[in-house]
């Protein structure tokens, strides 16, 4: 046992070390930090209300009382854009984290017990897997209708196929090696195989997809919004402020430029941490794509 905790610490200690060599990975997790800790610390860093209207100021250009100008009814661009992180965030950790378990745990099913099982699961993924994922959480949204706790479902339901496939993957493969045959000798419980020996080993392929997820799921979230059916006005959020101020784009650019940027700096982010966490856990990734 001491010798497994050991050779776990070697690890991680690899893994951190590799993944801080990686300065893209660095810099995408600074800046990572800092969008998170200005979206919990919102209410601190502006003075101003997100929501409440100030006709008067509408449409103002960047100045020293608002730094990224104001929206069509006057309120502030830059406090609308660090609340908008708030729900952004929470809606692509809590899709992802649907997606992350129910996946994750369909995929170990398929893969340790095969046959049957394996045939009926794997069936239904690929009936999800017949549209492409934002495609199926519109049709998700669409039927449900809008709301953000929908579009968290139907974010959540659409990255299930990923999950799962992954995890069946490496299940298939630590499945046949010698140390999972030698506890499955000795008589130990299918539930102890898949939770202390299958489990644990098949946690690098999907903490690197969780990264990488997290980043579609923000984008899509933005979209669906966007579209009308994720947050409704005057909640803040990326893809409706977008939306929202779309008409007003040639007087006032920055009301759509500014949460664009969010986004697409965000999504940048995590998909550079996500290679910096590939490459550090899997070497052999490192060249390839």
């Amino acid at each position: 046992m001491e010798m497994d905790t050991s050779i776990q610490k070697s690890q991680t200690s690899r893994v951190l070390k590799q993944l801080f060599r990686n300065k893209r990975a660095v810099v995408g997790g600074i800046v990572l930090i800092m969008i998170v800790l200005m979206a919990v610390f919102a209410p601190y860093i502006s003075k101003y209300d997100p929501v409440k209207q100030d006709i008067r100021n509408r449409l103002q250009p960047p100045s020293k009382d608002h730094i990224f100008g104001t929206d069509q009814f006057g309120r502030d661009t830059f406090t609308r854009v660090i609340y908008g992180a708030r729900l952004s965030l929470r809606v692509g950790f809590t899709s992802i984290a649907i997606s992350l378990v129910i996946g994750s745990a369909l995929g170990l099913i398929a893969g340790y017990y095969g046959g049957i099982l394996d045939n009926v699961i794997m069936r239904f993924i690929d009936i999800l897997l017949a549209l492409p994922g934002f495609l199926l959480a519109l049709a998700i949204v669409a039927a449900l209708g809008p709301g953000l706790e929908n579009v968290v479902i139907a974010i959540g339901i659409s990255y299930i196929p990923s999950f799962a496939r992954m995890m069946r993957s490496s299940v298939l493969s630590i499945r046949e090696l010698d140390y999972v045959s030698a506890a499955e000798a000795v008589g130990a419980p299918d539930w102890r195989v898949i939770l202390l020996h299958i489990l644990p080993n098949s946690l690098n392929p999907i903490i690197v997809l969780t990264t990488l997820s997290l980043a579609g799921a923000i984008l899509s979230a933005a979209g669906l919004s966007f579209l009308g059916m994720g947050a409704q006005p005057p909640t803040p959020e990326w893809g409706s402020m977008i939306a929202a101020a779309r008409p007003f784009i040639r007087v006032s650019h920055w009301a759509v430029t500014v949460p664009g940027l969010a986004i697409f700096t965000t999504v940048m982010c995590l998909n550079l941490v996500g290679d910096g966490l590939r490459d550090a856990l899997d070497p052999r990734m490192k060249n390839v794509g």
